[in-house]
């Protein structure tokens, strides 16, 4: 019987899916891989939201920064308040992911999420992607899916790295603000079963802002190295990002319209961080399972001051936070026949650091709290696929995951004078997840969908065994360690010619505890419980060969779902998300794309009382080919708006304000328009 993963040539490893097509056939059958806006999912995939992607759709998107692949995903939208070397803000089906707490990444089988981090639970940082070495890109919505876990209540994406080249690929690009990018990636063929990829790319940029360079410095490698064996493909891989940048973080509105500073300046202009992450891996892939190992070292020095002088009028309230981790895991996925996938994931944090300290001008001045924390989970799955009829399908799947935390204090008293002892412990939690889905084929264009499963997300290892809080010595809390999630979807995918391709989701989502941004203390904390129900539309048309459009829509009412009736709201909870692309092609290997997003107006409050505007940026690409050699010309936000990127509203203080600061908006506008040459060879 052919599956969803079967459908995308693909074997599946916790959440990451690997193509097979590069897997030897030693069945007997030639192995294609199969993916772009018009692959034909029909009595193939589990729910209408659910695809595959593949560079052609990389090649032709006008990206200003990597956190953009996200956008890929439709429905999802990628923003920034912060500088270039920091993670960006996702938001999808109503929640501001705020980096990536309800939605799992993966690439090549490696979770990206991180937990416990000291920017905020579930941190994702895809700087370290390289796009032109991505060879697919598969996501999935919803909680109904039975090989991914912790973070995937919104949904979950893997990419995956080429393992060869057709060609060489050397390509150089210039900008405005002093944006530079250079790349050279290949594919060495040793023998006729053994082949080694390589990548290098080096990126530097000030930006546009008008007190600060960003400079940004960040370098990334990768090298992959394949053998193809009598069964499968065994991959060893390795990955090294480092990154260090200076930030523009959002500023308050009344900074602006008393002319403080300008849209494009900075209230604490010593802001912004350094990371790294280093990684090995190994994946061995066959037809009926697969099995991936991996080592991270990863490292985050970030500065941040979001409330400027509000807790201290003197010295300010800039503060550095630090995680530095080693990840060791595995997962694997067994198909002892055609309807039956067994599979597991184990994941084991080594944090030698996750803390808060208070700084000015990058320089300590002292710990608010510093821990040590040893995080360890493991789940384990099994997924059965049945055809009862030619056109009527069904998954169901049981999954068991457990967590174990243990978190010491590095400090005994912190620079409150308070004992942070009582914040020790251990503590550990599981818990059991049903899904299933049911699939009918009404024709041979269309098919229905009705998906619906539990799901969870953790919290953060120091909340669930916290007893003091670190700012004032009271006594708070603990968390829940497991935070159960369970969704539904009906949805239809009508794709009634090779040119057309459609797919309609009604979903809902219900959580039991949010996890939301903290504006004074630039992390997440557990919150309410809350509901979410929307309405996703995907359209894609190939008019000919030389024109095509897209459409993507996500509408989400989000609320809060307990009896405070008066603030209901969910705080940066999108309403509504539009994208628009239009691509021509045209004699002499010519081609434009045109591509608009609209982000609609959100909450800031829970009241309701304060919403952000809402945000349309539009971008263009012209770009030629001939022999080997490429150029494309990006004009990135084509009409020059200064719509925000982002939009909190809490309490900050300037110089000369009351000591208990003032309630304002605070935002992150939209990088002006700006415009990038890039030039490419082959060989």
């Amino acid at each position: 019987m052919k599956t969803f993963k079967l459908a995308f040539l693909s074997v599946v490893v916790s959440g990451a899916l690997f193509n097979s097509a590069q897997v030897a056939a030693h069945d007997g059958i030639e192995r294609i891989l199969v993916s772009g806006h018009q692959a034909n999912l029909l009595g193939q995939a589990m729910s209408a939201s659910e695809g595959v992607l593949g560079q052609p759709e990389i090649e032709i998107r006008p990206m200003l920064r990597t956190g953009e692949l996200m956008e890929l995903i439709p429905g999802m939208s990628a923003t920034q308040h912060s500088g270039s070397g920091k993670a960006n803000q996702y938001f999808l089906r109503g929640f501001n992911l705020d980096h990536g707490t309800d939605f799992a990444t993966y690439i090549d089988g490696m979770p990206v999420n991180m937990p416990t981090h000291g920017h905020g639970h579930g941190y994702t940082d895809i700087n370290f992607l390289i796009p032109e070495l991505i060879e697919q890109v598969t996501y999935q919505k919803g909680s109904y899916h039975g090989d991914v876990g912790d973070f995937s209540s919104a949904g979950s994406v893997g990419f995956s790295t080429q393992m060869k080249r057709k060609k060489g690929l050397a390509k150089v690009s210039l900008g405005e603000d002093a944006y530079q990018r250079v790349l050279l990636a290949d594919s060495v063929a040793q023998n006729s079963t053994s082949t080694t990829l390589y990548g290098l790319e080096y990126q530097t940029y000030d930006g546009p802002w008008t007190d600060i360079d960003e400079d940004v410095d960040k370098i990334n490698a990768v090298v992959r190295h394949s053998i193809r064996t009598s069964e499968g493909v065994l991959t060893f891989g390795a990955m090294g990002y480092e990154n260090e940048w200076n930030s523009a973080d959002q500023i308050p509105s009344r900074a602006v319209s008393q002319g403080i500073i300008d849209e494009l300046g900075s209230i604490d202009d010593a802001l912004g961080g350094k990371t790294h992450r280093y990684s090995v891996n190994a994946i061995y892939t066959t037809a009926d399972y697969a099995l991936t190992a991996y080592v991270i070292d990863y490292e985050l020095s970030l500065f941040s001051n979001f409330t400027y002088y509000l807790d201290d009028p003197v010295l300010g309230d800039q503060f550095e936070q630090v995680d530095d981790r080693k990840i060791y895991g595995a997962s694997g996925s067994w198909h002892p026949d055609n309807n039956l996938t067994l599979g597991f994931s184990t994941r084991y944090d080594d944090i030698g650091e996750v803390g808060l300290h208070k700084s000015q001008q990058r320089e300590r001045l002292g710990t608010v709290r510093s821990d040590k924390v040893k995080e360890w989970s493991t789940g384990v799955y099994a997924s059965y696929d049945y055809q009862w009829t030619s056109r009527l399908r069904t998954n169901l799947s049981l999954r068991y995951d457990y967590f174990d935390f243990d978190v010491n204090s590095i400090v005994d008293t912190n620079i409150y004078n308070v004992a942070l002892a009582p914040n020790n412990g251990e503590t550990s939690d599981d818990l059991w997840s049903f899904k299933g889905s049911a699939n009918y084929l009404l024709t041979d264009d269309a098919e229905l969908y009705l998906s619906a499963g539990q799901g969870f997300h953790s919290n953060d290892a120091r909340g669930t065994v916290t007893s003091v809080d670190p700012n004032n010595g009271d006594a708070v809390d603990a968390v829940d360690p497991l935070v159960r999630t369970f969704g539904y979807e009906v949805g239809v995918r009508w794709r009634p010619s090779a040119k057309f391709n459609s797919s309609l989701a009604l979903w809902s989502l219900e959580q039991d505890s949010e996890l939301l941004f903290v504006g004074d203390a630039g992390n997440t904390e557990a919150s309410r419980s809350s509901k979410r129900q929307g309405i996703e539309l995907a359209a894609y048309y190939n008019y000919s060969d030389q024109l095509s459009f897209d459409l993507e829509y996500a509408y989400t009412d989000a609320e809060f779902d307990d009896s405070k009736v008066l603030e209901q709201e969910i705080p940066g909870a999108m309403e509504d998300i539009l994208q628009l692309g239009v691509t021509k092609r045209f004699d002499d290997n010519w081609f434009a794309t045109v591509r608009l997003r609209y982000l609609g107006e959100r909450p800031l409050v829970e009241d309701n009382s304060e919403r952000s505007d809402s945000s349309t940026v539009v971008n263009f690409m012209l770009g030629k080919k001939w022999n080997a050699w490429a150029m494309n010309l990006q004009v990135l936000n084509v009409f020059d708006s200064n719509d925000h990127d982002i939009d909190y509203f809490y309490a900050s203080r300037l110089p000369g304000e009351p000591a208990t600061g003032v309630e304002d908006l605070h935002y992150h506008v939209m990088e002006p328009r700006t415009v990038r040459f890039e030039l490419s060879y082959e060989f």
